[in-house]
């Protein structure tokens, strides 16, 4: 008996949608990570992108628990001398809502080629519409193990 190892070309992907209208960021972006991951396939292989496509929507609706709307900070660095930026999440929900997502799912894919590769499959939308009505997307539910 030997080992079975997914090949990429042999990887049949589909399409999901979530929507985050009242519902937890981190539950959210944990549901994303795993089928980005392809976590929920029989065929899954650490080292090979196995995942399927995520398309996220109603991103400004998400929620946070507890005092993390006010406490929560994000911080990035601009390469120059005095360049640290801090935003917090509601000054993000109202420039970028989008990010609240991305940033709760970039860290929780490995930080190396393949999380970068995975990451790509992730479509975040601030509203209920989004383009990709033509890959026939499936609903899945928050919560809902698939």
């Amino acid at each position: 008996m030997k080992t079975f190892s997914a090949k990429a070309q042999d990887v049949e992907r589909q399409w999901w949608v979530i929507d985050a209208a009242d519902q937890v960021v981190g539950r959210v972006a944990e549901q994303a990570a795993r089928i980005l991951r392809g976590k929920h396939k029989p065929i899954f292989t650490s080292h090979v992108d196995t995942g399927d496509f995520v398309v996220i929507i109603n991103a400004e609706k998400a929620v946070f628990t507890g005092r993390k709307e006010l406490e929560k900070v994000y911080t990035r660095y601009t390469g120059y001398v005095g360049g640290q930026k801090r935003d917090s999440p509601a000054s993000l929900r109202a420039r970028h809502p989008e990010q609240l997502i991305e940033f709760a799912v970039k860290g929780m894919i490995p930080h190396n080629k393949l999380g970068r590769q995975v990451l790509k499959k992730l479509k975040v939308y601030k509203g209920a519409a989004h383009p990709h009505e033509a890959q026939n997307p499936q609903s899945l539910a928050v919560g809902a193990t698939k």
